[in-house]
């Protein structure tokens, strides 16, 4: 049974009658971005791996009591990120993942071109630069700028002040500044 051709809202109610040909291609759907948020705050990408599947089965679990289907996405993102940063409080050794060994593909439809050469090192060097901040800085930044979340958010899922979380998220921006800067000079 093919089920590439529904939108996510048919897919959802299939879900919720438990077939399981509809999971696997919501899985399908989601399973690269939901990987890539776990990785960006757990850091090693066999946990970010155990992340998003315990967070998929949760998903499937729970699907019953999300409310707007048509939110499903950032509803599975929220889980997400809920189970990284769980398990990044919960553990105490942190095995650093080099991005080499992490494939982010970008599909450019009009073929590779010295401009998306340059931005992608230029990405890569920000991204090198928040990997190498302190752990609560890179978790805070990645939560902020690359997930989209805002200081309300941020400061309930790190369980943080809303005080706390600002000035947090401004002394890493501001280390992050400086170590772009000093890559420069």
């Amino acid at each position: 049974m093919t089920l590439t051709n529904h939108n996510i809202e048919q897919l959802i109610t299939l879900c919720l009658e438990e077939n399981q040909f509809a999971q696997l291609e919501i899985y399908n759907r989601y399973y690269k971005a939901m990987y890539n948020t776990a990785l960006r705050i757990v850091k090693d990408s066999y946990e970010a791996e155990d992340v998003m599947q315990d967070a998929f089965l949760l998903a499937f679990t729970k699907l019953k009591s999300l409310k707007d289907i048509k939110t499903f996405g950032a509803w599975l993102k929220r889980i997400v990120i809920n189970k990284s940063i769980y398990h990044y409080n919960k553990s105490t050794k942190f095995d650093e993942v080099s991005l080499d060994e992490v494939l982010y593909k970008v599909e450019d439809p009009g073929g590779f071109t010295e401009d998306y050469a340059f931005k992608s090192i230029q990405a890569k060097q920000v991204i090198d630069t928040m990997n190498s901040l302190k752990d609560n800085y890179r978790v805070a930044l990645t939560l902020h700028l690359i997930e989209g979340y805002d200081y309300e958010e941020i400061s309930e899922i790190l369980k943080w002040s809303q005080a706390n979380c600002r000035t947090t998220i401004s002394r890493a921006k501001t280390s992050l500044r400086k170590k772009m800067q000093a890559l420069v000079c």
